[in-house]
């Protein structure tokens, strides 16, 4: 059996896009993938808005807070999916990065981050086919 794979979310603020990506990822994936969020310069506190956002699905990622983006988060991931942080992810061989181009939902209302969280949940179950073929 092959260690379970392990997908960091990283934006800004780690207080919106990456914490949806990881709520959906948990929700939909359960212990089958590893899921952490970081930021790399991040918030106080998350963004109500995406928190309502996800609650309409039923999901809650308010135990969830803000967290630095760390070089060790990074190395150890077996994917790191980067939601507009630009060049601050550090580098490492080995680590599969991908940029997923997604709106900023920082200070939009719930209206203005439904599309933003629905393209997110898109390609949540994309990542997980690509990660657990036999599901």
């Amino acid at each position: 059996m092959t260690s379970r794979p392990s997908v960091l979310f990283v934006c800004v603020h780690n207080a919106g896009r990456s914490q949806m990506a990881q709520g959906f990822l948990t929700h939909l994936a359960g212990d089958a993938i590893e899921v952490r969020s970081a930021g790399s310069a991040p918030g106080d506190s998350l963004n109500p808005a995406a928190v309502e956002a996800m609650a309409e699905l039923g999901i809650d990622i308010t135990d969830q807070t803000p967290k630095i983006l760390t070089p060790d988060a990074v190395e150890t991931s077996t994917i790191v999916i980067t939601m507009g942080c630009g060049d601050t992810c550090p580098y490492f061989p080995g680590v599969d990065y991908r940029d997923w181009k997604l709106d900023d939902p920082a200070g939009k209302g719930v209206d203005a981050v439904r599309p933003i969280r629905d393209e997110i949940r898109t390609r949540i179950e994309a990542l997980i086919a690509e990660l657990l073929p036999d599901r």
